[in-house]
C-alpha cells in the first residue's frame, strides 16, 4: 500500500473507531488519521501473531484489522487517561 492508501484507510478506520468508542466529538481529522494508521500497525501486528492475516491492501479484511487495532488503541489510551 502506498502512503495515500495508508492515510485514507487510516482516516476511515480512525473515524469509525472513534464513533464506536464514543470519542468522535473529541477527535479531528488529523487525530483520526493518526489513530487509524497506528491502529492499522497494531492490528496488523496482532493479527499476524494470531495467524489471522495482515494488512495486504485496500480491502475489507485490511480495514477490519485496522479498525480492530484502532478501537484497541482508543480503549487502552482511554483507560490510561481515566486513571490520571
Amino acid at each position: 500500500m502506498g502512503i495515500i492508501s495508508w492515510i485514507v484507510m487510516g482516516g476511515l478506520a480512525g473515524w469509525v473507531a472513534s464513533m464506536i468508542t464514543g470519542r468522535n466529538q473529541n477527535m479531528g481529522l488529523l487525530a483520526n488519521i493518526i489513530v487509524g494508521v497506528l491502529g492499522g500497525i497494531l492490528g496488523g501486528w496482532i493479527a499476524s501473531l494470531l495467524g489471522l492475516g495482515s494488512i495486504s491492501g485496500f480491502n475489507l479484511g485490511s480495514f477490519l484489522i485496522a479498525l480492530g487495532g484502532s478501537c484497541l488503541l482508543l480503549v487502552v489510551t482511554g483507560m490510561y487517561k481515566h486513571k490520571k
